[in-house]
């Protein structure tokens, strides 16, 4: 590992793109502290408090952290989000022809499908703004301290105009890392926002101990419990399992290929962060309409209530969908990103066979049927590791650092920007081995 981060140092292109990354959530962090105007930051300071690890510390998760500050970059990419889910739903569940047109056009209809998802993105982001801006205007402290100075229907334009352009800002500053960076953007956007509480929350456990609310003892079995569970998480996202795959030999002139042995590696969990990303994205509708709606009934039915109450954290049936909707995604996900038919049949272009299977259709059901085992115990490590913390901090009372969601989204986003840091560094020493000489104008490789 040591060496490996010396090695950044000695690569320029790699360093340029680990700086611009550092300087492109530099810029999102100070975006974040920019508040709305006519906002009342210190009673949105105690409606957090108030509400912590709650609805709207839900919400501020993909919000990369802008939301308990109320500022300009308060949606952050919960628009982007919400929309690429809905597009791959239904280019997943085939409902609309022309999309399943778009993914087979290549390049070009790739482009397609991204303009279409910033089309939606738009929409669904004057929707949350205008939403979140009304919520605003009537939500007020515990003590009855308003949030809005002063409420009027030119401060709601405004405000939507503002928290879309954030949006849009934010997704583009995300797309400059996945394409100048390391990483990809959007969650490393909220990873930062996650990594920013940190300090905040080992601080509020040393004050715990200071004041003897929390013995010494406590604090370090919690200690100890959450790096054991990220030991754990470390261990089940890079575990992986290895089909065996052998090359039938072919004489091609007077030379011999094949014959060779490798491996079709199929990672447990498939999905990576994505699937929990997804989960709480689609879990924040109902929330969002319940408290935007606080007086919501029907037939005489609180409905507004209930909601709340049943998708509390500490709640079963919050749980429950939780941890379906994870599964969900998990599955969803590896049906768009891995399809074993296609990879038998390249397979068996390539004169490659899985030893005991009949290559083609036998190899394409023998791959599913594996992929759908290991998919299974992965999405249930994933669900168990995601509601765990949160209902062990309210059975306890116990002030966790992290929270099971923002634990798989820290190591997920962690463990890709590490592998592609890897990647980078593998690629300089293939280089190396290769020089260059220059001959009469013209260069040449000499190994």
């Amino acid at each position: 590992m040591l060496k490996n981060f010396i090695n950044i140092f000695k690569t320029p292109q790699l360093q340029n793109k680990i700086f611009f990354t550092l300087f492109t959530i530099v810029v999102c962090r100070l975006g974040a502290t920019i508040p709305i105007s006519g906002i009342n930051t210190e009673a949105v300071k105690t409606l957090f408090a108030a509400q912590r690890n709650g609805f709207l510390d839900f919400l501020d998760i993909l919000s990369g952290g802008a939301l308990n500050r109320m500022s300009i970059l308060s949606l952050g990419v919960m628009p982007y989000i919400n929309a690429s889910i809905i597009v791959s739903l239904l280019q997943g569940a085939h409902v609309i022809p022309y999309l399943d047109r778009l993914v087979k056009e290549g390049e070009y209809g790739r482009k397609k499908l991204v303009q279409i998802t910033k089309l939606a993105t738009l929409g669904i982001g004057i929707m949350h703004s205008f939403g979140l801006t009304v919520a605003l205007s009537k939500m007020s402290t515990p003590s009855g301290m308003s949030i809005i100075v002063n409420p009027s229907s030119s401060w709601v334009i405004l405000t939507v105009l503002t928290l879309v352009a954030g949006a849009f800002l934010t997704i583009w500053l995300g797309e400059q890392i996945t394409e100048r960076g390391i990483g990809n953007g959007v969650s490393i956007i909220i990873f930062a926002g996650i990594v920013e509480r940190l300090p905040r929350a080992v601080l509020g456990v040393v004050k715990l101990v200071r004041v003897e609310e929390l013995s010494i003892l406590f604090a370090f079995l919690m200690f100890a419990f959450v790096l054991g569970v990220l030991v754990l998480v470390v261990w089940v996202e890079t575990a992986q399992r290895r089909i065996p795959i052998n090359y039938a030999k072919k004489v091609v002139g007077r030379k011999m290929y094949g014959g060779q042995t490798s491996f079709l590696p199929i990672k447990v969990d498939q999905s990576g962060v994505m699937a929990v990303i997804f989960s709480v994205s689609v879990l924040s509708a109902p929330l969002a309409l319940a408290q935007f709606t606080p007086n919501w009934a029907i037939w005489n039915f609180p409905l507004t209530r209930k909601v709340v109450d049943w998708f509390n954290n500490s709640s079963a049936v919050y749980n429950l969908i939780y941890v379906s909707l994870i599964i969900f995604f998990c599955y969803f996900y590896n049906s768009i990103s891995f399809n074993p038919k296609e990879l038998s049949e390249n397979m068996k272009k390539a004169g490659g066979f899985v030893p005991g299977i009949r290559p083609g259709e036998p190899t394409s059901v023998y791959i599913q049927k594996i992929l759908e085992r290991i998919t299974l115990s992965g999405a249930v490590f994933v669900a168990a590791v995601a509601v765990l913390p949160d209902y062990l901090r309210t059975v306890t009372s116990a002030p966790f650092f992290f929270g099971g969601t923002s634990l798989l989204i820290a190591v997920g986003v962690s463990l890709d920007t590490i592998g592609q840091i890897e990647s980078h560094i593998i690629m300089r020493h293939y280089e190396g081995f290769v020089k260059e000489r220059r001959v009469k104008g013209r260069w040449f490789n000499i190994k």
